[in-house]
């Protein structure tokens, strides 16, 4: 983690005065930094957050940012803000404060894992839903009250478990709420295209499309292998046609796996989608975008592929910890926002096999932004 991580909080009464980490500062762009926001159930941690905002006067409309579930228990700590900041930077550069937040019981979030729907058999997808709604609205709350967010306009955005969240918050919005995206939004897929009991879950959309009215973006890939277009295309219907507000869109395949399409390098295919949508609701900012942080004047190792160089300028403003590895034949994969170098390099080194032909060996060429 950056060398800005937030002190620990003194007591929870206190926490309306917790501190922020030092910045870090995109000149005449954004601003990023790390926080943690004080909700019911969160203890004296509360919530691991990101906030990342345009380098001027404000305040802001908030987007609030949540994330997915990863279907291995055991990855649940290790995940990080971090990992979003690239989405939020995009937002951000639209003009919102963006505000990533970590649910109780992920990454160093306080508090324990509440989103439990307790089994394939008879799940509880609508309890496990509000609880990660609950931990939405609560950071809303707080966040109302910063000095860097206006609060009478605000997005929700979220992906896979937390574009779920997103579609539930909805249900009971909290004041200033105007708009909200879910991106392949959806809980208990155990499986590539296995999801438990899949009739409950269209039952969870029905149940929230029946309180909400704020009008959403929902986002899926024909090649999502969390939950399919045509799982997709039943949440729509329950959720439509119980009432809810929604658009959908059914994106062109995105890699091994449109589940990752709310990313980093699936920016270019998502962001039209998002403006489109903004500007159909009267929710365009600005102008023009904010530019996107300058890469440091760090050089490529040496014989690093010429056709990768645009892929190593990129990783280069991504956020600690992370790396970069690439096969002998010109392929790569890298990892970013992880709690240690080491634990980057690891899944650098994963990604970079899972893109590349078999037998094609990988190496890290990079670790945050030195050379190993």
């Amino acid at each position: 983690m950056t060398s800005a991580r937030v002190a620990n909080f003194v007591a929870l009464a206190h926490l309306a005065a917790f501190l922020f980490a030092c910045p870090r500062v995109s000149p005449q762009s954004l601003v990023v930094r790390e926080m943690r926001i004080p909700i019911k159930g969160s203890g004296t941690k509360g919530l691991e957050a990101l906030m990342v905002r345009p380098a001027e006067p404000g305040p802001h409309p908030l987007a609030l940012l949540t994330h997915g579930t990863p279907r291995d228990p055991n990855d649940r700590p290790g995940m990080t803000a971090l990992t979003l900041e690239p989405q939020a930077m995009e937002f951000a550069r639209r003009g919102f404060t963006a505000v990533v937040v970590l649910r109780r019981g992920f990454g160093d979030s306080g508090g324990g894992y509440n989103e439990d729907a307790h089994g394939c058999s008879n799940p509880d997808y609508i309890g496990a839903t509000r609880e990660s709604a609950a931990d939405l609205r609560a950071s809303v709350a707080y966040l109302s009250t910063l000095p860097e967010i206006d609060a009478s306009r605000m997005i929700a955005v979220g992906v896979s478990t937390g574009g779920l969240a997103v579609v539930a918050l909805t249900a009971d919005p909290p004041p200033g709420l105007v708009a909200a995206f879910s991106f392949a939004g959806g809980r208990g897929s155990h499986s590539p295209g296995q999801v438990c009991n899949p009739g409950a879950l269209v039952n969870a959309f029905a149940y929230f499309g029946r309180r909400s009215r704020t009008p959403m973006l929902w986002v899926y890939s024909e090649n999502d292998h969390f939950f399919s277009p045509q799982l997709a295309h039943r949440f729509y219907r329950a959720f439509t046609e119980a009432g809810g507000n929604a658009k959908f869109i059914l994106a062109r395949p995105f890699r091994r796996d449109g589940h990752g399409l709310f990313s980093f390098s699936g920016a270019p295919i998502w962001t039209p989608m998002v403006d489109s949508f903004l500007k159909d609701h009267g929710l365009v900012l600005r102008a023009s975008l904010l530019p996107m942080p300058e890469p440091p004047p760090v050089d490529p190792p040496p014989g690093f592929p010429s056709g990768l160089l645009r892929d190593f300028r990129s990783y280069l403003i991504l956020p600690p910890h992370k790396a970069l590895a690439v096969s002998a034949h010109a392929h790569f994969g890298n990892a970013f926002g992880r709690r240690t170098e080491k634990e980057a390099g690891q899944k650098a080194l994963e990604t970079c096999k899972q893109n590349s032909p078999k037998n094609d060996r990988c190496k890290i060429v990079m670790l945050d932004n030195a050379r190993p």
